[in-house]
């Protein structure tokens, strides 16, 4: 496992442009001299090993890659990291995730109390919000992943993190589906606030749930994005197969794709008379656009692909700028 860490820490480094350097960070220079002491210098990327990993399969270069980044090197600084769901503080893929991204620096962890899927970027604002520390450094909170991210850095930690990892959500999220996403909301959210951002997605609904390889590939790609460089108003929305961890190809940096589902709403009658509905439908499939996440899933790569905030759309601007209206 050891071996495969390196290999894949490699991977992902080359593809950045980065030297990946343990542990580092200037922006938060938190000194722990233990975690010092143990150092044994940088950790060069080298792509000859990653293509050991994956033999004749490695993912093409695409268009939509991030920035590229160049690390500072810093042997005393640790890293902070956040970390959010919208599964729950006792969900099984947050543990796994919290596992992974250890080694790297201090992790904190604050999630919703209860599941909060498809809450999408809502903050709480007419009730008031509490926080349980049910373990060192994990905090529930009784309200949703935004509110979970905004609390953290904005109000009771009394540090800024170098990252905020949210996930790992069990369920896709492609596509449109990021509009409705509270594990998207989360990073979404420490994007806004300037920090580095990841969302990461299970491509499942049902168990076996395989944690593992999104777990590890998660902690290569927070370690590889803290850096002065990276956008301060983008995130990185992970989606994984939820396969063994050799029969994933690679990964692939995709643009967000389009899925397409069966309107479905299903109206019942509770034991008073009272009309109610459930929202639902099926999924049927996506457009086969290239280079786009749905497209990545399906052959079988893991899909990075970078969001920010701004939802402007920049060609409808130019195109409305010659629209006049009878107002004066």
């Amino acid at each position: 496992m050891r071996k495969a860490v390196g290999v894949w820490r490699s991977l992902v480094a080359h593809s950045l442009g980065v030297r990946v350097v343990g542990r580092s960070n200037r922006l938060t220079p938190t000194i722990r001299p233990d975690i010092h002491a143990r150092r044994t210098g940088p950790v060069e990327a080298s792509f000859g090993r990653a293509a050991s990993l994956f033999p004749g399969r490695l993912a093409e270069c695409c268009p939509y890659s991030p920035i590229r980044l160049c690390l500072p090197e810093c042997a005393c600084a640790v890293m902070i990291i956040l970390v959010s769901n919208d599964d729950g503080i006792q969900s099984e893929g947050i543990r796994c995730l919290e596992t992974a991204l250890a080694p790297l620096g201090e992790v904190y962890t604050v999630a919703p109390d209860q599941e909060q899927s498809a809450v999408s970027h809502s903050l709480t604002l007419h009730r008031p919000l509490r926080i349980d520390e049910v373990e060192p450094r994990r905090f529930a909170v009784n309200g949703t992943p935004t509110d979970c991210v905004h609390l953290a850095v904005k109000g009771f930690l009394n540090l800024r993190p170098d990252v905020v990892v949210s996930g790992i959500n069990k369920g896709p999220n492609l596509g449109d589906d990021v509009t409705y996403s509270g594990t998207v909301a989360a990073a979404l959210e420490g994007a806004l606030l300037g920090i580095p951002a990841i969302a990461v997605s299970l491509v499942t609904f049902s168990s076996p749930y395989r944690f593992e390889a999104a777990a590890e590939f998660s902690a290569l790609l927070a370690e590889a994005i803290v850096g002065p460089r990276f956008p301060s108003d983008s995130l990185l929305n992970v989606n994984v197969p939820n396969l063994p961890r050799d029969r994933i190809r690679g990964y692939r940096y995709t643009r967000q794709g389009k899925r397409h589902y069966a309107d479905h709403i299903e109206m019942r009658t509770d034991p008073r008379g009272r009309k109610y509905y459930w929202i639902g439908g099926d999924d049927l499939g996506f457009d086969p656009i290239e280079g786009s996440d749905c497209v990545a899933i399906h052959d079988d790569y893991i899909s990075v692909t970078p969001l920010r905030g701004d939802l402007t759309h920049h060609a409808a601007l130019d195109t409305i700028r010659d629209v006049r209206l009878a107002w004066e």
